[in-house]
């Protein structure tokens, strides 16, 4: 049994979240607020230990670690061959960007989604083009007469597509992945699957990769994935990109060593096998406790704040709230309940147009500090509708 309610203080730390006013409660970037695994701590410590710190090889075991996991836990079989290391996921999809699209290309991702996303395609010289996300008021769909109509433009050699979607929590089905499969191929569209949440799911789910759906999926992706955001350790800088195909996967290979991307560090080695290899229990347990802060949070809402609609997802430990009833503008309500309460959450406009009305929140913390977060936000709720009420 693992302590995820343990209060550790994170300020003073370097950590990027905590980097907030004293009175502030930070629940806005994708980064928890738990201890990572014991056994992630030890195979640190042991590496300390050894006191040099040089230049790394990637081993066989370090591979073997996520074959292993993506068998066991996913279903899917990956080869060595397939197979590289990267600093990370953002890191992989800015150097793939850059080296299997050209300048003026469209890039097609489905909004509202991570945000960047589009720092990865336009600062690159590229074109966002989106097939949005349809919400129904209670759940999202793909319109996929829109996503063929996009998919067709001659432009669009790439789709970067989020499996699970952050900010949604939605785990795509098989049926969805090999349509989407089916149309990228028929349009020599190249898809980028970033699958980094994938290990955050409600207890009972199971996420599917998108390499797995069929031979045509296998054939035409890439898929990104990494230890870090389950396992709580992206200061770490460790993922691996998976391609089957060998002429794509040399251009992905000349591409993060051009970008100098694809050497590890002293401790992402050690500390990825680790997750992998001795941690499953550790994962098991940690889902368990987010899946109650979200049933947590879930009932508060509907209980506390009726004008407010939280949108169900079975994946990531980040909550995307419907807030259109009270505010069609994020950007200032979130200001607005920083300004009043100390409480920092994510503007939806951050993840596209269509995310203008929404709210996402991180609530992988200790129940507490959820608890905390809730109030705070319940209470600048409150003070903003009463603020525009007088107005």
């Amino acid at each position: 049994m693992y302590d995820f309610s343990k209060m550790t203080n994170r300020r003073g730390s370097d950590s990027y979240k905590w980097d907030v006013g004293e009175n502030e409660l930070p629940m806005w970037v994708a980064d928890m607020d738990f201890e990572t695994a014991p056994a992630i701590i030890d195979a640190l410590h042991q590496r300390v230990d050894h006191k040099i710190f040089g230049y790394n090889v990637i081993g066989d075991d370090y591979f073997a670690a996520y074959q292993s996991w993506w068998e066991r836990r996913h279903h899917f079989h990956i080869e060595k061959e397939w197979m590289m290391f990267v600093t990370g996921v953002v890191p992989a999809i800015s150097s793939i960007v850059r080296k299997v699209t050209t300048v003026g290309e469209n890039v097609l991702i489905m909004s509202p989604v991570y945000n960047i996303f589009y720092n990865s395609i336009l600062n690159n010289g590229r074109h966002v083009i989106s097939s949005d996300l349809v919400y129904d008021g209670n759940e999202y769909h793909i319109d996929f007469e829109d996503l063929e109509a996009k998919l067709v433009l001659k432009q669009t050699s790439l789709m970067i597509f989020c499996n699970p979607h952050n900010p949604i929590g939605k785990i795509w089905n098989r049926k969805t992945l090999d349509r989407i499969g089916q149309l990228c191929k028929k349009h020599h569209v190249i898809v980028l699957s970033d699958e980094i949440h994938c290990d955050i799911v409600r207890p009972g789910k199971e996420y599917i990769p998108f390499a797995s759906v069929s031979k045509t999926n296998l054939e035409n992706s890439i898929t990104c994935i990494a230890p870090t955001k389950a396992f709580n350790m992206a200061g770490l800088h460790s993922a691996c990109i998976v391609v089957y195909d060998e002429v794509l996967r040399h251009k992905v290979n000349r591409g993060i060593n051009i970008d100098e991307v694809a050497e590890a560090n002293s401790f992402a080695i050690c500390a990825t096998k680790a997750a992998f290899n001795e941690s499953e229990t550790w994962l098991n347990e940690l889902n368990e406790y987010i899946q109650h802060n979200k049933d947590y949070a879930k009932k508060f809402i509907e209980k506390e704040l009726k004008n407010i609609h939280l949108v169900e997802g079975d994946a990531t430990y980040l909550l995307w709230i419907d807030c259109h009833r009270i505010c069609h503008d994020s950007v200032e309500l979130t200001q607005f309940i920083r300004l009043h309460t100390g409480l920092y959450v994510s503007d939806g406009l951050e993840y596209g147009k269509n995310g203008q009305a929404f709210i996402r929140m991180n609530v992988a913390c200790p129940f507490e500090r959820l608890k905390d977060g809730l109030h705070r936000f319940k209470e600048g709720i409150e003070l903003y509708m009463k603020e525009k009420s007088v107005r």
